[in-house]
């Protein structure tokens, strides 16, 4: 198991959709969201995914077809 921190940004028709939930589902993912801040027009949260490399590779890979952004991240995010 490996745990990545990374960034998704959302246009706004796809910001009520559970892609979130359907990432950890599809992909035996552990999500923990970090940070995000969403709104009508745009949404972006930051993640904390847990489990296997190549799944977590495939769920990114799967989110981006999907017209997220995905974006790498680095520190601690919680606490700043």
């Amino acid at each position: 198991m490996v745990t990545r921190q990374v960034m998704f940004t959302f246009p706004s028709e796809l910001v009520e959709e559970p892609l979130i939930y359907y990432l950890g589902q599809k992909f035996n993912i552990i999500t923990s969201i970090r940070r995000a801040d969403v709104s009508e027009n745009k949404g972006w949260v930051v993640l904390e995914l847990e489990g296997e490399e190549k799944d977590i590779e495939r769920g990114l890979v799967w989110m981006a077809g999907k017209g997220v952004r995905v974006d790498p991240v680095s520190g601690d995010l919680v606490e700043g």
